[in-house]
């Protein structure tokens, strides 16, 4: 009989056509999951035309899509760790394209405001399956660089609803840019086969010759012939994933992440919403301002692919904690310049440390947890960290309501940026379970003790 550890047999893996295909249609899920949070916008003054909406009713409408991916995140990382990835991610991608395609027939606010927070719990269930499906089968030294193409797609999302609306709008209505978002649901059929549950799933319920399957795609060179005992993987623990959270010295690593990704995604909301006010209340032009807003968004992609590099050489923890440090700097120098070239620089360098650095902090979240739980964490890291993105707007209008000293908002933004890196930085990166040393294999601390099952 032959052993095979399977998290080394992954790690040995060459990249090849099965892994450009998960991880395109992966992005490809990923630009319409933003696609549908965001489209609202572009159609917003129509709606609020037809429907005769006052502002806080269009606001409300807004919120809910937000707070359907807070419960989304939290509900389907935990399903997806008990019922498998595959299917929980297939049934969010048919729940957030289905929802937000009958947006474009609602006949009403009331009936759009419910599809919006369905379409929410779908795209919230989104991330935590591929970010884990990623990690599970990334080659050696690939997760965290597989990860950071796949977050830039999120601002991919976001330019394809601008030229869509565009395009659309004047010619077929705001009807047809939610149709639009019907088109995942239509080629779910090709990308099915690229949809992998997790190793630990499938040998855990017994699920051996689709074990094989998957392994023999991400690892076509590798010998799988007669038979085989798997190894490397943790035994499940007893209880439910979010319990699992808590125990073997996971504890204050669980709480440290929440908190940094409850202060990053703050301060990222609040910047986001109010640095074009910011600007203008320093005396720069709205064009002006609004040049920033496009400079930190090009900052954050930017910053998110050389982080990803720069975390697989490194480790995740090593590269996160001083880029929350200078994107704290970066912020709290915005209020002192007065040169527009300094200023862009500044800006650029605040996405890539803020935008670029959260996005990684997914990667670091992915490869911290065993793979049994990893769904679960990011789920419940992902929703935690949704509760600071929607705090982050109200605390920079509450600062603007203040009438400080325009240096001053910008230190109180980046104060949280200090707080996450504090927080990374109590992270323990190695931790015991069940006696056994967990692999801390540098960044990716997560467990890989022995289990095994024999076909």
């Amino acid at each position: 009989m032959t052993t095979i550890n399977i998290r080394d047999f992954i790690a040995e893996a060459r990249f090849n056509r099965f892994h450009a295909g998960m991880l395109f249609w992966s992005c490809f899920i990923i630009t319409f999951d933003m696609y549908d949070l965001i489209v609202y916008g572009s159609v917003l003054p129509v709606l609020m035309k037809e429907w005769s909406m006052d502002p806080i009713q269009a606001g409300a409408i807004g919120s809910y899509g937000i707070f359907g991916m807070m419960v989304g995140a939290i509900l389907f990382g935990i399903l997806a760790d008990k019922l498998g990835r595959k299917r929980v991610l297939m049934a969010s991608v048919i729940l957030f394209s289905l929802a937000s395609a009958l947006c474009g027939i609602a006949p009403g606010p009331l009936e759009f405001s419910i599809l919006r927070f369905l379409g929410g719990l779908g795209i919230g269930g989104i991330l935590p399956c591929l970010i884990a499906m990623l990690t599970d089968y990334a080659p050696k030294g690939r997760a965290n660089t597989f990860i950071a193409v796949l977050m830039c797609f999120f601002s991919v999302g976001g330019i394809l609803a601008a030229f869509v609306s565009m395009l659309l709008l004047p010619s077929l209505g705001w009807h047809a840019v939610y149709f639009v978002a019907a088109l995942p649901l239509l080629l779910l059929p090709f990308m099915h086969k690229y949809f992998l549950d997790s190793p630990a799933v499938l040998l855990g319920k017994g699920r051996i010759s689709e074990l094989r399957t998957a392994l023999a795609k991400v690892n076509p060179a590798g010998e799988l012939r007669g038979n085989v005992e798997f190894t490397g993987l943790q035994d499940r623990e007893a209880g439910s994933p979010v319990r699992a959270l808590f125990t073997h010295r996971r504890a204050l690593g669980t709480i440290m992440i929440w908190v940094a990704f409850f202060m990053c995604l703050l301060m990222i909301n609040g910047v986001s919403i109010w640095l074009p006010k910011l600007m203008v209340t320093a005396g720069y032009a709205l064009n002006s301002s609004l040049t920033f807003m496009i400079v930190l968004n090009v900052g954050a992609i930017a910053g998110t692919l050389l982080l990803g590099k720069l975390s697989d050489k490194w480790g995740v923890k090593k590269v996160l904690v001083p880029m929350f440090v200078i994107s704290a700097i970066s912020l709290t120098l915005l209020g002192y310049g007065n040169n527009m070239a300094i200023l862009l620089v500044l800006v650029f360098i605040t996405g890539a440390c803020t935008m670029g650095a959260q996005n990684i902090s997914y990667s670091f979240v992915s490869q911290y947890y065993p793979s049994f739980m990893r769904s679960t964490a990011i789920g419940l890291a992902s929703g935690v960290g949704r509760l600071g993105a929607i705090v982050g707007p109200t605390f920079g209008g509450v600062l603007l309501t203040m009438n400080l000293p325009v240096q001053m908002n910008f230190l109180f933004f980046a104060i949280p940026g200090l707080f996450a890196a504090l927080a990374f930085t109590f992270v323990p990166l190695a931790s015991r379970a069940r006696g056994a040393q967990e692999r801390d294999n540098g960044p990716e601390a997560f467990a890989a003790n022995s289990a095994s099952r024999a076909t």
